[in-house]
């Protein structure tokens, strides 16, 4: 493993600092709109008159929509300007979010999910291109950092915001304002960001077919892919009931929810960009496993836990989460060296697209280990514990390997760095 390096740390530029924020709000915007959905289903189902079974519907419409059109789409995401297919992918789903607060019935709105994650779907992984393709990676642990901060801000701004404008007036209000303020940055993105078109003059394949193809099978990248898939299942298999082990197994109140989450994001909008540097300082892979260590410690103590006070789980949810980003941020900044340039585009759509369905999968599974008892308690909440912490030491074996390959690919100024 190479010592960490002692060279002054690079500084971003005025327009790195510009992307660094566009690129932010970007990933804010997507997740937000995913995000949304799921706390105005007490406002949404009595409105429209549908069931949680076609709440539920609408719900995941979204994702495998948007999983399925980064396959579609990945064998073109190399062949132009990065900024032009971000135009087109974010006014396609700015649309979609539009359609959403005017949708007046259930099927428009089922409708409407579909097209705002085809679109969608596809916006984080040119985001991640365009980070890569701009940003040294001696820089790119702290721009990971600040990008996966919008997750932290989604939760902390945007969903009481949502909530206020959907009591305020009707649960359209939310996306209706998201489309218009999606707007003013879709004006900022036509005007001020630059062409992203570097990898445009290196030797392209003809056929986006064999492209995709040869994107999906080369060995490093399966190996990448497959960590996605492995790391994807933490979040997805314990968030989903979160709420409810909370409630009925830790004696929470439903009142006091909001401030859990308010702290935890607080906390992780601090702690990302701090993550970030401690990745280009210390070493990536350095960083990857302290995270999953302390991921590990925090889920066995996590879903292991009894009726405790509000403080304690603010605490400890707080460590939880800066465990599952110490882990994401540097995978996420390692990772950018394993496709080439060509392949940064196709790469990353396919990576999203896996993460996306393999979330799904991790939800189901998770929903088929627990069970909710008469008086509504989380049972076997322990077992899933288990399984994130022993997908989470696969993990670490297989980025262990993607780091080895690494170091016997880059040059040896670049090696201090990853």
């Amino acid at each position: 493993m190479p010592p960490p390096t002692t060279a002054p740390a690079a500084s971003f530029s005025p327009y790195q600092k510009f992307v660094v924020g566009l690129l932010a709000f970007l990933q804010f915007a997507v997740i937000l709109d995913f995000m949304i959905m799921a706390p105005l289903g007490a406002l949404i189902m009595p409105k429209l008159g549908i069931t949680p079974k076609q709440f539920g519907l609408v719900v995941s419409a979204y994702a495998f929509s948007a999983g399925i059109s980064g396959f579609v789409t990945a064998g073109f995401a190399d062949r132009f300007d990065r900024k032009k297919i971000l135009l087109f992918f974010y006014g396609g789903f700015l649309c979609g979010t539009l359609w959403c607060g005017l949708a007046p019935t259930f099927e428009l709105l089922l409708a409407a999910r579909v097209v705002t994650g085809l679109f969608g779907g596809v916006i984080g992984s040119v985001v991640l291109a365009i980070a890569t393709d701009l940003f040294d990676l001696s820089l790119r642990g702290r721009v990971m950092g600040l990008i996966q901060t919008a997750f932290a801000a989604s939760q902390v701004l945007g969903l009481p915001m949502g909530l206020f404008l959907s009591n305020r007036w009707d649960w359209h209000a939310p996306f209706i304002v998201l489309a218009g303020l999606g707007a003013l940055g879709l004006a900022v993105i036509s005007m001020k960001l630059k062409p992203v078109d570097g990898h445009l003059g290196k030797a392209q394949e003809h056929s986006p077919f064999m492209h995709l193809f040869h994107t999906i099978t080369e060995p490093r990248h399966l190996l990448a892919f497959l960590t996605v898939t492995l790391l994807a299942t933490g979040g997805f298999m314990l968030m989903p009931f979160s709420s409810a082990f909370l409630v009925h197994n830790l004696g929470i109140g439903l009142s006091h929810l909001p401030t859990i989450y308010f702290f935890t994001g607080m906390c992780t909008i601090v702690f990302g960009p701090l993550i970030g540097k401690a990745a280009d300082k210390f070493g990536k892979f350095r960083v990857f496993l302290f995270g999953s260590a302390l991921s590990i410690l925090m889920v066995l103590i996590y879903t292991h836990m009894a009726q405790t006070s509000v403080l304690v789980v603010i605490l400890i949810n707080v460590a939880l989460f800066v465990g599952i980003f110490s882990r994401m941020i540097p995978f996420q900044a390692l990772v950018t060296q394993v496709p080439e340039a060509t392949k940064r585009g196709s790469f990353n759509a396919i990576s999203a697209s896996i993460q996306q369905v393999s979330g799904g999968l991790a939800s189901l599974v998770a929903g088929h280990i627990v069970t909710q008892a008469a008086d509504g308690r989380i049972e076997h909440f322990p077992q899933v514990g288990f399984v994130v912490v022993g997908t989470t030491l696969l993990a670490v074996g297989l980025v262990w390997r993607i780091q080895r390959q690494i170091q016997a690919q880059v040059p040896a100024q670049a090696r201090a760095a990853a």
